[in-house]
């Protein structure tokens, strides 16, 4: 049966209340902020900066600090322990586990009662509601979704009742039951932590079931329809899941994944929909096929401030609220939220697509980036040069990192590209050739620091031994679930710890240079 008709007037009714964005983003967004500053007015924060006597965005802006995660993670770790209204009213049960995408010591992001109703959950339903606007013909309903998310972590030690893992764990856990009708695998299955064992459970549950959707990271989710194929002898995903219609994706760009994405669906009946869906919140969901650039969304429970780029390295540095941004400029993003973070840095930078509404597309993480020898180059820069490069050479790239090799007294800097291929290319020379070029197309400043070879040389290419990437994860404790592969780095920690594994699954190196 197609429950689809059914949902439909539900899930539209909500667009209407976003037109509000258009002309009102300011009155939407103080709205927010009122309404969080009053909520948590007794709590220690609060308390501490008396939210009882705010009334608007300026006294908030003049009463809080910017803070990072290392200025809460003490207070973070209390509420952990059970200590109640530290930085939100109540005791706080779930805690999302993210090491971001730079490594180091695990962040507990605070998962609230009102972030699940207000912000994740509200976020995918409006996701469903862009989605049903923009496919009239949809029968979502019609079948199952199947969600590919992670796991409760169990090296944590907390009280009984408190939940420390991946975010969409927590969001599976207590998903409305109603919504578990048209969803596999079960429970049980999507909860495991072992990916070893759980990847079979979730080829089994779903190999034979009536798929009309799926929702995931892209890079793990291919590992799982390539072994649906593998175990059905297809090699059209819809020859599996007729009905198939929509992938939901984000946590990492999309655009390295749409020519492997393309290669095994029939794309007659298949849709992509983008969405900004971070531990920290769930932010942004595309709304036109026109452009992949995602609607902000600005009444769920979230304030949005933005630090221009050029500022992001000061220490006390001007952010400014989302009716002052400007199109075309790359911000860095902070939020205040009702899983009490506030005025809090959360690492990534967007840049903003249009302003009314305001759109936006992930530029890349704060400290996510190359500019080792002043060529600022971003992920949305290496992304967008790889995929064309792939392309180019008729390649299919399923994981990439690079890092600066830096000068030497005899040699100039250049920057090492690690790159793990579903589908090796013609030439490797011209893949770096062509990479190089569309990195030059891009970004003025590397182009300007490539010019005559003269501050820095061509990129160099080792083409990476397969499942390296899912080792070095693995070593991380990071495999799995929301887990990514850090795309670029300013320094050499990363990218030398997956060489050495490199190192060890293949014996030697693969080097192409121009």
């Amino acid at each position: 049966m197609d429950f689809t008709p059914l949902a439909r007037g539900h899930f539209l009714s909500r667009l209407p209340q976003q037109v509000r964005y258009i002309d009102h983003a300011d009155a939407v967004q103080q709205g927010e902020l009122v309404w969080m500053v009053e909520r948590a007015a007794l709590t220690e924060v609060g308390r501490g900066y008396d939210f009882s006597t705010v009334r608007t965005y300026q006294e908030f802006k003049n009463r809080v600090p910017l803070c990072a995660y290392e200025d809460i993670r003490a207070k973070v770790m209390r509420m952990i322990k059970g200590e109640s209204g530290v930085l939100w009213p109540g005791r706080v049960r779930n805690f999302a586990q993210s090491s971001g995408t730079s490594g180091g010591k695990s962040k507990y992001i605070p998962v609230t009662v009102d972030s699940f109703k207000r912000n994740h959950y509200r976020g995918a339903s409006d996701v469903v509601s862009h989605y049903m606007n923009l496919n009239p013909d949809t029968r979502l309903f019609s079948g199952k979704a199947l969600i590919l998310g992670g796991s409760f972590a169990t090296e944590l030690q907390t009280p009984p009742g408190v939940r420390v893992g991946d975010l969409s764990a927590s969001l599976i856990e207590y998903m409305n039951p109603m919504a578990n009708l048209f969803r596999i695998p079960s429970k049980k299955v999507a909860l495991m932590e072992d990916w070893s064992e759980k990847l079979p459970l979730l080829v089994e549950a779903s190999m034979n079931a009536n798929i009309t959707n799926l929702s995931g990271v892209p890079s793990w989710f291919l590992t799982l329809l390539k072994e649906v194929l593998r175990r059905k002898n297809a090699t059209c995903i819809h020859e599996v899941w007729p009905n198939l219609e929509v992938f939901f994706h984000g946590g990492i760009d999309f655009g390295a994944y749409r020519n492997q994405y393309e290669s095994i669906c029939d794309m007659s009946k298949m849709h992509f929909l983008d969405t900004y869906n971070a531990s920290e919140g769930f932010f942004a969901v595309q709304s036109s096929w026109e452009s992949t650039a995602m609607l902000l969304l600005l009444d769920a429970g979230v304030f949005y401030e933005f630090i221009p780029f050029e500022h992001v390295e000061e220490e006390q540095p001007e952010a400014i609220p989302v009716w002052e941004v400007e199109e075309g400029k790359t911000y860095e993003l902070v939020i205040t939220a009702c899983n009490g973070l506030w005025r809090y840095r959360v690492g990534d930078t967007v840049t903003i697509a249009q302003t009314h509404p305001v759109k936006i597309t992930i530029a890349g993480r704060t400290t996510n980036y190359i500019n080792a020898f002043g060529e600022e180059l971003m992920v949305y820069n290496a992304d967008y040069a790889i995929a064309r490069a792939a392309e180019e050479t008729g390649a299919q790239v399923l994981n990439y990192t690079a890092a600066p090799v830096f000068a030497t007294n005899t040699e100039q800097g250049r920057h090492q590209w690690l790159v793990e291929f579903a589908v090796p290319p013609t030439d490797s020379r011209a893949f770096i050739t062509s990479l190089d070029r569309h990195l030059k197309e891009i970004n003025s400043d590397y182009e300007a620091k490539r010019a005559g070879n003269i501050f820095l040389k061509p990129p160099t290419l080792i083409v990476a031994h397969e499942g390296v990437f899912e080792r070095w994860l693995a070593t991380t404790g990071r495999l799995g679930g929301q887990r990514k592969v850090p795309r670029l780095s300013n320094k050499r920690e990363i990218m030398d710890a997956v060489l050495k594994i490199n190192d060890e699954l293949s014996g030697e190196r693969l080097h192409v240079e121009r």
